[in-house]
């Protein structure tokens, strides 16, 4: 009974119903050990985008999930934070390019064919984000659950040239992949860390924003 009162006050708030899957994710290293851990974590942060899952289940496959990856690491000696932070990170960029290789060479219908009206609009703002950003739209989608799973596979479809899609995906997977996971690992010891940690995936979003908006204005003035 506990439990389940628990988990119905978790739905009260995002954050809220966040911090109880985190508190899931962690038990599950009890149950599988730490080799079994390490492979789920990085299978579920490419499946987030590199089979669409993210659309479907954004908490089990996002912030979350990396986040207490980071602290069972600080809570267990049988798990590396940076085996576990370097595999998210390679995890979530391999999944991104998945997922542009799908919208390149599959398009739009591969979308419509499996899209309802949630899907929709999540897609139509994924589509806006992209035009307005180009390549930061990769970077800040990282930060957002139904933009990173759209935003690789808008930017296949609109043939982003690739190189520039790989160094913006990179970018994204560090920050947010490998960042998010160590901020989870010292969260354990420094409680401060984990009530910052919405505030720094922020200035992440924000320094991306910003400079994107700089290259928007200066892409402008050159077509004008």
């Amino acid at each position: 009974m506990p439990h389940i009162a628990q988990n119905l006050a978790s739905l009260n708030s995002g954050r809220a119903l966040g911090a109880s899957i985190s508190d899931q994710i962690s038990d599950w290293y009890a149950h599988i050990g730490p080799w079994l851990f390490y492979g789920i974590v990085w299978a579920l942060v490419f499946a987030g985008t590199g089979l669409l899952v993210g659309a479907f289940i954004p908490f089990i496959t996002g912030d979350s999930l990396v986040f207490a990856a980071g602290l069972v690491a600080a809570t267990s000696n049988d798990v590396n934070i940076w085996a576990m932070a370097t595999g998210v990170g390679i995890a979530a960029w391999l999944g991104d390019q998945v997922g542009y290789a799908l919208g390149r060479h599959y398009g739009r219908p591969y979308l419509d064919r499996r899209q309802g009206r949630w899907l929709k609009n999540a897609i139509a703002k994924s589509e806006k984000i992209y035009a307005a950003w180009g390549w930061w739209a990769v970077v800040v989608a990282r930060f957002m659950p139904w933009a990173r799973v759209f935003v690789p596979v808008i930017a296949g479809v609109a043939h982003m040239n690739y190189y520039k899609f790989f160094s913006a995906n990179a970018v994204g997977a560090l920050a947010w992949g490998t960042g998010l996971t160590v901020t989870g690992y010292f969260a354990a010891s420094i409680p401060a860390v984990k009530n910052a940690s919405y505030a720094i995936a922020g200035f992440f979003i924000l320094a991306s924003v910003v400079a994107g908006l700089r290259a928007w204005l200066k892409n402008r003035k050159t077509a004008e």
